[in-house]
């Protein structure tokens, strides 16, 4: 075969190509597998621990919840983690925060919803509902039962992109959390539940990591 310098020019730029879109998804882990470091911690914490590279979350024994945030807040942004629970469970990831403080923030829901009384992981809960624009779809043709499932959720203006497992499961629009805000993980309040967490990371797209 003849090498030309038309191909190997061409081989080498697709190479850069191919680098430079590595680089652009690299993500920076938020997480160090030791302790909460980056996270802002309860004065009392029964619910958060540290277990084998793994953030473990239980309710406590009044069957309180509570979200654990970072201490960086983020607007746009790529979150992704890998996430296993087992049972009846009602977790979610937080981000970004509404123009109207009322309105809270993005929840990205995993497990049972309560209300709902349904799996609604990687939808979207927001407005104080699950609007039907921003609920997944197949979602249980890929979750994995008690095992690994890794989430990933795009925020980038108005626009948020799930996935789960690989697979590209929710794409909608909603204009009214513009707002940086820290990335939160749930316990959720009023039942028995055990969720955990690993390999989380993130690639800030925006403006918001420097934001308290």
């Amino acid at each position: 075969m003849k090498t030309t310098f038309a191909s190997v020019l061409g081989l080498g730029l697709m190479c850069v190509a191919i680098g430079a879109g590595a680089a652009k998804d690299e993500l920076q882990a938020i997480f160090n597998g030791k302790d909460l470091t980056g996270w802002k911690v309860p004065a009392e914490n029964p619910w958060w621990k540290v277990v084998e590279g793994v953030l473990v979350g239980e309710n406590d024994e009044k069957l309180k919840g509570n979200v654990l945030y970072t201490e960086k807040s983020y607007t746009d942004v790529i979150f992704e983690t890998e996430v296993r629970w087992s049972g009846e469970i009602d977790s979610g990831i937080y981000l970004r925060k509404a123009k109207a403080p009322a309105r809270g923030e993005v929840q990205v829901q995993i497990g049972i919803s309560r209300s709902l009384k349904k799996d609604m992981t990687c939808s979207l809960y927001i407005h104080g509902k699950y609007p039907d624009y921003a609920q997944a779809k197949n979602t249980e043709k890929l979750l994995k039962a008690n095992d690994w499932n890794t989430m990933r959720v795009q925020a980038i203006g108005p626009k948020y992109t799930l996935w789960l497992n690989g697979e590209k499961v929710m794409e909608c629009e909603d204009p009214a959390f513009p707002n940086a805000g820290p990335i939160g993980v749930q316990i959720h309040g009023g039942l028995k539940m055990k969720v955990e967490f690993r390999n989380m990371k993130v690639k800030d797209l925006g403006e918001g990591a420097d934001k308290k």
